[in-house]
This record gives structure tokens, C-alpha cells and sequence, in this order.
């Protein structure tokens, strides 16, 4: 930061142009597997792009299986490191919908194509949705490098006692691809602590 510069008053939540082309948002994402598959793919091309991390998230209307919005990782191209792509979706959702909250009778899910960092857990709680599902593992996201932080399995069962179903380890063997295809083509692994590697 430079001494004579003003503090921001406002910060950029942008998606990549590419998203509009892979997503649909007329027709209903009839399973999960359609859910979770999109996800998947948004991470993938986040990654091919070049446009952020590899994660990606959609959220769904439960009942009409409509998509409300999607996240994919923002945090380096954004220079954000709460852009994570669920926070990211999350935060479009609403704006999208004109409420801080996603609760509703029906119900909203969210589909994310690795397991949440400690930050994205506590958003997910707050943020209303009342079933969350997982791909890819913290394991394997710490395989490649990346620091999920306190995350334990006591953190997931406050989540199912505060009414939100949990689904983990769905279609994980295609997300970790992404995340392996992340770290082999060289993504950097970002953390709190780099300082401006």
C-alpha cells in the first residue's frame, strides 16, 4: 500500500467471461450428479483459463433445481483472499436474490467441488443453504499444498445440527483430477503467509 493512496471504499466480486458459457441457467440440473458436475467443470476451467484456484461451487433452488449462481476461486486475479469460490457464489446468490440470507421453505443447496477451508465452512453455515455437498477432500487439497486451516469433523457436525444435510467425498476422484492438474501444471499455492511470492 502506498502511503498516499485512499483506503478503498469497495471491493470487485467478478466472474470470468468463460462462465457464460459453461453454465445454464434456464434449464434445472435434474441430479446431483448433473450438480456436482458442474461444479467440477467450473473449477477444471478456472484452472485451463488461468482465471483463479482450482475450486469451483454452484447453488441450486432444491426445489426447481434451477441454478441461483456460481463461484470458482477469484483470490489472486481479484487480490482477495476471501474470494474462495464458494464465498464467491454465495455472495452473487444473494445480491442475485436481493437478501442476505439463501434459507427458504423449499430449501437451497450448495455444490462444491472440494471440501470447504475453515473460512468457507463458517460462510456456508451463515449463508442459509440448508444442504452442502462435496467433492474433493481436504486431503487432497493439502496433498497439492493448499492449508484447509481448522476444519474437523466436529466442524461438519455442528453443520448437521444447525439442520444442513452433508454430503462428502461425491464424484471425488474427478475433482481431485482438477486439483492434481492444478498442481502439475504449476499453480501457485496461495496461503495467508506467502507475502507477495
Amino acid at each position: 500500500m502506498q502511503p498516499w493512496s485512499a483506503p478503498a471504499q469497495q471491493a470487485l466480486v467478478k466472474l470470468p467471461d468463460w462462465v457464460a458459457q459453461v453454465v445454464n441457467w434456464q434449464q434445472p440440473y435434474s441430479d446431483d450428479q448433473a450438480k456436482m458436475a458442474l461444479a467440477i467443470e467450473l473449477s477444471r476451467q478456472n484452472v485451463l483459463k488461468q482465471t483463479g484456484g482450482p475450486f469451483g461451487t454452484a447453488i441450486f433452488d432444491r426445489n426447481s433445481h434451477l441454478l441461483l449462481a456460481v463461484g470458482v476461486n477469484r483470490v489472486l486475479p481479484l487480490n482477495n483472499s476471501t474470494l474462495h469460490g464458494e464465498t464467491v457464489a454465495i455472495m452473487l446468490a444473494e445480491q442475485r436474490l436481493g437478501t442476505f440470507t439463501l434459507a427458504s421453505d423449499a430449501g437451497r443447496e450448495l455444490f462444491t467441488s472440494c471440501e470447504p477451508c475453515a473460512m468457507c465452512l463458517g460462510a456456508v453455515l451463515w449463508s442459509g443453504v440448508n444442504r452442502l455437498v462435496c467433492a474433493g477432500t481436504a486431503a487432497d487439497a493439502r496433498a497439492i499444498g493448499f492449508d484447509e486451516g481448522p476444519v474437523f469433523a466436529e466442524s461438519y457436525q455442528y453443520l448437521q445440527n444447525a439442520g444442513i444435510e452433508v454430503v462428502r467425498g461425491f464424484m471425488q476422484p474427478e475433482a481431485k483430477a482438477v486439483l492434481d492438474l492444478y498442481a502439475s501444471s504449476g499453480g501457485r499455492i496461495y496461503n495467508g503467509r506467502d507475502g507477495n511470492k
